[in-house]
């Protein structure tokens, strides 16, 4: 289970404690630091569950501690689980959560 309070490596880099660097894991935006922590504080729970799912679905686990804590994502977990990929399951196991049924039964059972 995920322990924010356990001994933590490092940063893979310390690009990411420049608010004016390019974080390695948003490779498709021009998005910095800065900005990023700006869109994870964001008002819009759909906003910020969008950049909390690529921090988590693209960074290495060891940063993802820099930007958000285990129980701001298990807070946006409902909206989360569809940004995580292949790294939902994990994901969930890491914060001790149930696994994610992935698509959710109800859009099966729409179509």
């Amino acid at each position: 289970m995920l322990s924010m309070s356990a001994k933590r490596l490092p940063p893979t880099t310390a690009d990411l404690l420049d608010d004016d660097a390019r974080p390695y894991f948003l490779w498709w935006t021009d998005a910095t630091v800065g900005s990023f922590k700006q869109h994870l504080t964001s008002s819009d729970p759909d906003e910020r569950a969008y950049w909390m799912g690529a921090l988590l679905r693209e960074a290495n686990t060891r940063d993802v501690h820099l930007f958000v804590n285990g129980d701001e994502i298990r807070a946006l977990w409902p909206q989360l689980i569809r940004h995580l990929g292949r790294s939902r399951e994990m994901w969930a196991w890491l914060l001790g959560l149930p696994t994610p049924e992935w698509p959710p039964r109800s859009q099966i059972l729409a179509e």
